[in-house]
């Protein structure tokens, strides 16, 4: 397979904007916590090494376990509510000695090759009842147990990327209007429930108590819940154009005053904005942008309905889980922690990403193979013998 491949076909536009942002995230997470710093640097060169390796590797040799994918994960989402830590009201990771990881993560990549397998293969019955609700009774299996961890905030992203990938699979508007409509009533109607009655319904009281706070920013009851993002927005806000500096001694600092729990995770957009300033985190974003603006163009390129599916499903994941780490961190959206992609540390996120990333490399390479019919290769086989 590899001998197919050419050098010049290899999408390095997109592995230099992925070491760039990776960078970044290194520099950022050693300012937040130079304890993790090693680590986190150990998992972007694991990453780097696994995508690289994963990109020479025919991906749809990979759909062809698409289906053993499918049923091994929904084991690790089974084994995190058997024997999963818990923390902080959730039960969301597994440990294996020393190694911990999160399961939910892998999940996501792990669905968007699935979803490309299952739907290439009824590429052309999509927009059939029986394929629609096949694909959301496969989807809701994942799902159910992914919000017992609980954990609402990834339900929420894994809908949202397999949306997208039903729509690059040709979902008919009809349905995707309907979908849209019901969906959105149906949250409107619960949250509108639980917040003027008081009480959390189908949400964890935590979960209540935040969009609460959200809803009453203003409000000294709910100050202690605001802490967080108003202490992120104040040093986004400090950073101003030019930033603090990197590792900055300032006194004032969110980051070396810890004003900010978990600022090397939920809250690294803050990090950026107070020591990088407004240029250095609209570089950030604008990284996270040419990213998902590669993924697209990769999947108008490949070869086939299944590469377009895992292409615009890594830039679906790629920028829902972006728009919620920096509208978190600048107050736009209620506080709930998700990982700032490629920048956040989270070995678990990092390396998912970057194995998601080697697929779509291959698929881009994938796209440049011109796979001649069988009786036309067997005459160019005839005519080299002949010769």
């Amino acid at each position: 397979m590899l001998k197919q491949y050419q050098l010049k076909d290899y999408n390095f536009r997109l592995v230099i904007w992925l070491a760039a942002l990776s960078a970044i995230g290194v520099l950022l997470v050693g300012s937040a916590r130079a304890s993790l710093q090693p680590r986190h640097l150990a998992g972007v060169i694991a990453g780097m090494v696994i995508m690289i390796i994963l990109s020479l590797i025919d991906f749809s040799w990979v759909l062809n376990f698409a289906w053993i994918l499918y049923f091994l994960n929904l084991a690790m989402l089974a084994a995190v509510m058997v024997m999963g830590n818990s923390s902080h009201g959730a039960q969301r990771w597994i440990e294996i000695g020393s190694f911990q990881f999160q399961p939910v993560e892998v999940t996501k990549i792990i669905l968007i090759i699935f979803f490309a397998n299952y739907f290439m293969q009824h590429e052309n019955d999509v927009n059939k009842p029986r394929v629609f609700f096949r694909a959301l009774l496969l989807l809701g299996l994942p799902l159910f147990l992914v919000l017992r961890q609980p954990d609402l905030k990834n339900t929420i992203t894994i809908a949202f990327v397999f949306a997208v990938i039903y729509f690059a699979a040709g979902l008919s508007w009809k349905y995707i209007l309907t979908i849209l409509g019901v969906a959105a009533a149906a949250v409107i109607l619960l949250l509108t429930v639980s917040v003027s009655s008081g009480s959390s319904g189908f949400l964890k009281g935590y979960q209540l108590q935040r969009i609460m706070a959200f809803r009453n920013s203003g409000s000294s009851e709910y100050s202690d819940d605001n802490i967080q993002q108003d202490n992120s927005v104040i040093a986004i806000g400090s950073g101003e154009l030019y930033g603090k500096g990197l590792n900055n001694s300032d006194v004032t600092s969110a980051n070396k005053g810890n004003f900010i729990s978990e600022i090397q995770t939920d809250f690294i957009f803050a990090v950026a904005g107070e020591e990088l300033g407004f240029f250095g985190s609209a570089g950030i974003v604008i990284l996270l942008l040419l990213i998902e603006i590669e993924c697209l163009l990769t999947g108008l390129k490949a070869k086939d309905l299944s590469g377009r599916i895992i292409c615009c499903g890594m830039a679906a994941l790629v920028a829902f889980q972006s728009f919620v780490n920096i509208g978190v961190a600048t107050k736009v959206l209620p506080n709930t922690g998700t990982p700032l992609p490629f920048v956040s540390y989270g070995l678990t996120s990092l390396i998912s990403l970057f194995i998601g990333m080697g697929f779509v490399l291959n698929v881009g390479l994938q796209s440049k193979i011109k796979i001649l019919p069988a009786t036309q290769y067997a005459r160019m086989k005839e005519g080299r013998a002949r010769g």
